[in-house]
C-alpha cells in the first residue's frame, strides 16, 4: 500500500503533469526554430533574448515592488545566466555546427538545471526568474551585437518571420517560469527525464498535424521514458518517507536513552 500511495500522490501527479507541460512546450520552441531556419534565419541569441527581457520585466516588477534584499548575492545569478546563455546558444536551432557542440550545449543545460535547483531552493522562484531575465538579457545583447547583428540586419522582418520568434519567446517564457516549481517538487533529475519526451510529443504532432508516418519503435520508446518517470517519481516519494521514519526512530531511540540517563 505504501509503494501504490508513492506512486500516485498528488505530489508525484504534478510534477509528472508540468513535466510533460515543459516537454511540450520544449517540442514548441523546436517547431519555432525549425520554422526560422526554414527561412533561412539562424540567430538563436537573438530568440532567447526576448524570453529573457519578459522574465525580467514581468518578475523584476514583483521583486520592485517589495522592496527586498536579494537572498541570494546577484554574481551566482550573473554566472547562471551566462551558462544559461550560453546553453541556449549551442543547444538551440545550431545542430549544424556538430556533435560536440550540441555535447557542450546539453551539459551546460545540465548545470543550469542543477544549478537553479540550488537556487530556488535557497531563494525563491520569483527572485531566481527576475534576476536570471535581468542578467540574462544583458549577456544575451552583448552576445547580439558581436554575433548577431548582420544576420538581424538582412532578416525581411514579416509576419512569417516575426511569429516563430513570438512563439518561440512565448514558449520559453512559460518552459522558464515553470522548471522552478518542478526544481522545487522533483527536482532537476525528475526535470530531464521529463524532457526525454519531448522528441516522442514531435512525433505525434508530425502523426496528427502532418500526417507523417514513424516507426512504431518511437511508440515503445515513449511508453519506456513514462514508465521511467513514474518509477523515479514514486521511488523518490518512497525513499523521502523511508527518511522521515528513519528520522523519527531515531528521535525516539535518543529520547529513550535521555529517559534512562535521567
Amino acid at each position: 500500500m505504501a509503494r501504490f500511495d508513492g506512486l500516485w500522490s498528488k505530489k508525484t501527479l504534478i510534477g509528472l503533469v508540468l513535466g510533460q507541460f515543459v516537454s511540450l512546450l520544449i517540442t514548441s520552441t523546436g517547431f519555432s526554430s525549425s520554422e526560422l531556419s526554414r527561412r533561412g534565419i539562424n540567430a538563436p541569441t537573438s530568440q532567447s533574448f526576448l524570453n529573457y527581457l519578459m522574465l525580467a520585466f514581468v518578475y523584476g516588477a514583483f521583486v520592485i515592488y517589495r522592496k527586498r534584499r536579494l537572498q541570494i548575492d546577484w554574481y551566482y545569478y550573473l554566472m547562471l545566466a551566462v551558462v544559461d546563455v550560453e546553453a541556449n546558444f549551442l543547444a538551440g536551432s545550431n545542430p549544424v555546427k556538430g556533435d560536440m557542440l550540441v555535447i557542450a550545449g546539453s551539459t551546460l543545460y545540465a548545470v543550469s538545471n542543477v544549478s537553479e535547483e540550488f537556487l530556488v531552493k535557497k531563494a525563491e522562484r520569483v527572485e531566481l526568474m527576475a534576476m536570471l531575465g535581468t542578467f540574462g538579457a544583458v549577456v544575451s545583447a552583448c552576445q547580439i551585437s558581436i554575433l548577431e547583428r548582420n544576420e538581424l540586419k538582412s532578416i525581411h522582418w514579416t509576419a512569417g518571420a516575426v511569429l516563430p520568434f513570438l512563439g518561440f519567446a512565448l514558449a520559453m517564457f512559460l518552459f522558464y517560469s515553470t522548471v522552478p516549481v518542478i526544481l522545487k517538487i522533483s527536482g532537476s533529475t525528475m526535470l530531464n527525464l521529463s524532457l526525454l519526451t519531448s522528441d516522442m510529443w514531435a512525433v505525434l504532432i508530425r502523426i496528427f498535424a502532418y500526417h507523417q508516418k514513424v516507426d512504431w519503435m518511437y511508440f515503445i520508446a515513449f511508453g519506456a521514458v513514462a514508465v521511467g518517470l513514474v518509477i523515479y517519481s514514486g521511488g523518490s516519494k518512497i525513499d523521502a518517507n523511508i527518511a522521515q521514519v528513519a528520522e523519527a526512530k531515531e528521535g525516539d531511540e535518543e529520547s529513550v536513552v535521555n529517559n534512562l540517563v535521567q
